[in-house]
């Protein structure tokens, strides 16, 4: 029991700790006359455009919270939308601190205040879950295929070689149909457990076109993700010498700000090195990059923790009654 509750205290620790090394890293490793650039940006940057990203920020927290109700409708459960969001908003929150604690987190609020089973409500946030697996590799198709000249050419000038990820891919594919093949037949208790997951999550999905409110659902999922790649875009603007970069490149850079978010806890030191390092390859200096993804990465983090925190107090106010 000792070692579960310690590799459980480590999965918290290293992704903070790691995020902390980073920022100090990012920090030390600057020259003086860059960090005097970078604070130079933060300061005198346009916080117009930063408030239309915060604003579109929190056009996707509602949308979530809205369309998270087309999922629980079909079992019955007509759910008050500021519960919705409030839960929404504390899951992003408590991300922060311990990484997919958020998830059953979102579950656990809901349950308690709207009387959702515990085990329902966990499956619809993983069916959502599923569905944004699908946009975010959507949106890396896209785009690979805007930049797909400068990504071979980043990838290659960082050691990869273009025939040795073909074939890294091809015996990954082979890899993976192996393995589903063993998972099917295999009886062993892991291999049940990963088929009953996986069952559930195809579930999940199919499940969202059998809803009524179907078309919806997918309209809100692609504003979602719209939101989260606009509310990224806009904030170019803020800073003159990443103001001329095109759609496709921000792209790119919103891909690799993504997957830096699940790194460590919401992203911390992580994010802002992804970013400077996609834009390096398109001829921006550091600091201009790093100034950026400080300014993306603290302005939503303070969004979060905001509408946190404030969903933390004013939740068993506006549910007092129960």
């Amino acid at each position: 029991m000792e070692k579960k509750k310690f590799i459980k205290l480590l999965k918290i620790i290293l992704p903070l700790a790691l995020g902390v090394f980073l920022v100090w890293y990012s920090y030390t490793s600057t020259s003086e006359e860059d960090r005097q650039k970078i604070y130079r940006y933060i300061r005198e940057a346009d916080y117009f455009w930063v408030a239309i990203s915060l604003f579109m920020g929190l056009l996707s927290h509602i949308s979530r919270a809205y369309r998270w109700s087309f999922l629980l409708e079909p079992m019955g459960y007509k759910v008050k939308f500021l519960n919705n969001l409030m839960a929404v908003s504390i899951a992003y929150f408590a991300n922060l601190g311990i990484p997919r604690s958020g998830e059953v987190l979102r579950a656990t609020t809901l349950s308690s205040y709207e009387e959702v089973p515990f085990q329902k409500a966990f499956g619809t946030i993983v069916a959502e879950r599923v569905i944004d697996f699908i946009m975010l590799f959507l949106l890396i198709g896209i785009a690979l295929s805007l930049q797909t000249d400068t990504i071979l050419d980043f990838l290659m000038e960082k050691g990869f070689n273009f025939k040795s990820l073909l074939i890294l891919a091809g015996a990954g594919l082979v890899g993976l149909f192996i393995f589903v093949k063993f998972i099917r037949k295999s009886s062993h208790p892991i291999a049940l457990k990963l088929k009953t997951f996986v069952n559930g999550l195809l579930e999940g999905v199919v499940s969202i076109f059998k809803m009524k409110k179907r078309w919806a659902f997918l309209f809100h999922t692609f504003f979602i993700w719209g939101m989260y790649v606009f509310m990224f875009w806009i904030i170019k603007f803020s800073v003159p010498e990443v103001s001329e970069l095109n759609f496709g490149i921000m792209l790119v850079a919103f891909i690799a700000g993504a997957f830096a978010m699940s790194a460590s806890n919401g992203g911390i030191g992580w994010y802002p090195i992804a970013i400077a390092t996609i834009f390096s390859a398109y001829g921006i200096s550091k600091a201009s990059g790093d100034a950026f993804g400080w300014i993306m990465w603290i302005s939503q983090t303070l969004l979060v923790v905001f509408l946190g925190v404030l969903s933390f107090l004013f939740i068993p106010i506006y549910n007092r009654n129960k």
